[in-house]
């Protein structure tokens, strides 16, 4: 969890501001959606979820900040990053003023790309209710440089191994999964760069389902207390403490930070009153069904020394290909296909599935070394059958997404995919963390929720199809995109395409 440290404040937050503290700022409403109304609901459906998918950042953001500011007993959170951007801090915050009411706050970071300063981190850990567990610590917290060396040279497989898994989870009933982590970029309030991104929101079956997969890794010797990682001594630990004093002077600061009313522009204060009526008509939406859950056990399988070994979402994924009858559509940023995953689509491609794939291109992409992976077997995945359209840095579709706030449309950041979905014979929809790449196979922990609906799976599915439009995406086949990428880009690109890093990407 992350810490922004000098607390300026971008004209872009504003609205994230607002979004993130809208209960907290007045009393809900009579009349807006209660959890009580989610109880009756559930017992009304009991042995089903009610599923609803959360294409826009505004929606998936205005989500989380309702169920925050609603939680009652218990909120988990399980995420790859939180950013030090205001996304990063207001999160914090909320949970922060959750806990203060009671409500029991436990969160599970992977080490990788957290840089929140160590007393800060140690703080927020030190509330009575609120409970942080760093997953898998070789990077980051508590570790100096030469032990992050050594780390490197002793355990290489362990320290590419990191938990992916993005789960919001609220009293055990409510939660949120998909590919958006806790930043600006993943909720269309960056002004330089967005992803294009996917969330579902699950009520009821499922909910229950994500909290045995949280406890799971709570549980598990791979997550570690923050007072643990800052208790050491020597050089290989670091020994960090924090006074009564430091520790509400930080609480301070966040609150200070979030309640400030300097921190709101004019536009944003109508927004203010109506959330909570907003996310009222936001359920509406929401759809009883057949779902389920699915999650790697920690440390992802058995293996030690190898790069490979697969995983439970792996198998389950691979499973729902095999039983493909017609079309697969799939959108992924990513796309480096392993021997087995090509093996998979041959064997879809022979028995006439149609594979329809919606990915980066090098124009929008951000992982550039991801991207060498691509390239090099691009016109083999072409030449196999597979129908691949490749992102636009500036999609037209990128008007719609970001029609709420005039200023970053002018700026016109550019647009990437972030979404990780696959919809198999327009009925089965799967939105989750995975990506289409050997790091999803084999090393890092995905989850997902597996949908059986054709209402739910076409809805996404016209989406997909939207993105893939010539007004939205180049044909990998046809258009030549990666000529309209910056030669910059193009160069980098080329010098990683030599790079022994596949198992990595």
């Amino acid at each position: 969890m992350r810490y922004f440290s000098d607390f300026s404040v971008l004209k872009t937050s504003m609205v994230i501001l607002l979004l993130l503290l809208i209960v907290g700022q007045k009393p809900v409403q009579a009349n807006s959606l209660s959890f009580s109304h989610i109880d009756e609901q559930i017992k009304i459906h009991e042995g089903l979820t009610g599923v609803l998918v959360l294409e826009k950042g505004e929606e998936a953001l205005l989500a989380r900040a309702w169920l925050a500011d609603n939680a009652q007993y218990s909120i988990e959170v399980q995420y790859f990053i939180w950013s030090t951007d205001n996304i990063g801090i207001l999160a914090t915050e909320a949970l922060l003023r959750a806990a203060k009411r009671g409500v029991k706050v436990r969160v599970i970071v992977d080490d990788l790309l957290i840089d929140a300063p160590d007393k800060t981190l140690l703080a927020l850990d030190l509330h009575p209710n609120v409970s942080i567990k760093v997953y898998n610590p070789q990077h980051s917290v508590g570790t100096p440089v030469q032990k992050r060396i050594l780390n490197v040279v002793t355990d290489f497989r362990g320290v590419n191994q990191r938990m992916h898994d993005k789960t919001f989870i609220v009293d055990g009933k409510v939660a949120i999964t998909g590919g958006r982590n806790m930043a600006d970029e993943y909720f269309d309030y960056n002004h330089e760069y967005n992803f294009r991104d996917r969330d579902i929101l699950v009520l009821g079956n499922v909910a229950e389902k994500m909290v045995w997969s949280f406890d799971r890794f709570w549980l598990s010797k791979l997550s570690v207390t923050v007072d643990e990682l800052f208790d050491g001594l020597g050089i290989l630990q670091k020994n960090v403490s924090v006074n009564d004093a430091e520790v509400q002077k930080i609480y301070q600061e966040l609150h200070d930070y979030a309640q400030s009313p300097d921190n709101f522009e004019p536009e944003v204060r109508e927004a203010i009153e109506n959330v909570p009526v907003a996310f009222q008509e936001l359920t509406k939406e929401v759809i009883w069904t057949d779902a389920r859950f699915i999650s790697d056990a920690p440390g992802k399988n058995n293996r030690r020394f190898s790069l490979g070994g697969g995983g439970i979402t792996t198998a389950e994924l691979a499973a729902l290909v095999e039983k493909s009858v017609h079309r697969i559509v799939i959108q992924s940023p990513y796309l480096v296909l392993s021997e087995k995953a090509k093996a998979l689509f041959r064997r879809a491609l022979k028995r006439g599935v149609s594979i329809q794939i919606s990915t980066n291109s090098l124009a929008s992409t951000d992982n550039i070394q991801a991207f060498s992976g691509y390239k090099n077997q691009r016109k083999k995945l072409l030449d196999m059958g597979l129908q691949i359209f490749e992102y636009k840095p500036n999609p037209v579709i990128q008007e719609q997404l970001l029609h709420r706030y005039d200023d970053i449309k002018k700026t016109r950041p550019i647009f990437a995919l972030h979404a990780k979905t696959m919809i198999i014979d327009s009925e089965i929809v799967y939105i989750g963390t995975y990506n289409l790449d050997p790091r999803s196979e084999n090393l890092n922990t995905e989850v997902g929720v597996i949908v059986r609906n054709k209402q739910v799976a076409k809805k996404v599915e016209q989406s997909i199809q939207t993105d893939m439009g010539p007004a939205n995406s180049w044909n990998a086949l046809y258009d030549k995109p990666d000529s309209f990428a910056s030669s910059g880009k193009q160069w980098r690109v080329f010098f990683w395409q030599f790079m022994p890093i596949k198992p990595l990407l």
